[in-house]
């Protein structure tokens, strides 16, 4: 088994960002090859998601379904003025799991993987744990 974590940064509210290269740097630094590459975010207000990569407005209307889906205007109990964050992130999910065959994440063509800033901008850090190596 081998691990790892990469750190990033957000500069936006909401925004989605393409992790999919770094991810696969980390995994060939760490001497990954074969096996099952489980990604993990921990943060609650965040999320990840494999989607299409190739034209970024996919992403954006992501993000303008999710605003339309999670009222800003809501009385939300938390106090911080992030709980539509939290929704959001829960919807997305915090980890996504893939395949690695030598050293290449195995994704479909148009596929990327995507951490989702809902409560940006921040400093943020992704997991990630290859089995079966």
């Amino acid at each position: 088994m081998l691990k790892g974590s990469f750190p990033l940064s957000t500069a936006r509210r909401m925004e989605f960002l393409d992790i999919t290269s770094a991810l696969e740097q980390e995994i060939a630094r760490a001497g990954g090859r074969d096996g099952i590459c489980v990604v993990y975010n921990p943060h609650t207000t965040a999320g990840l998601t494999i989607n299409e990569g190739a034209d970024p407005a996919v992403q954006d209307d992501i993000v303008g379904v999710l605003q339309q889906m999670v009222p800003q205007k809501y009385p939300y109990k938390h106090l911080e003025g992030n709980s539509p964050a939290h929704v959001m992130a829960s919807l997305m999910g915090s980890s996504v799991t893939v395949l690695v065959d030598g050293g290449r994440l195995q994704l479909g063509t148009w596929q990327r993987i995507f951490f989702c800033e809902f409560d940006g901008p921040r400093s943020r850090k992704v997991w990630w744990r290859l089995l079966g190596q």
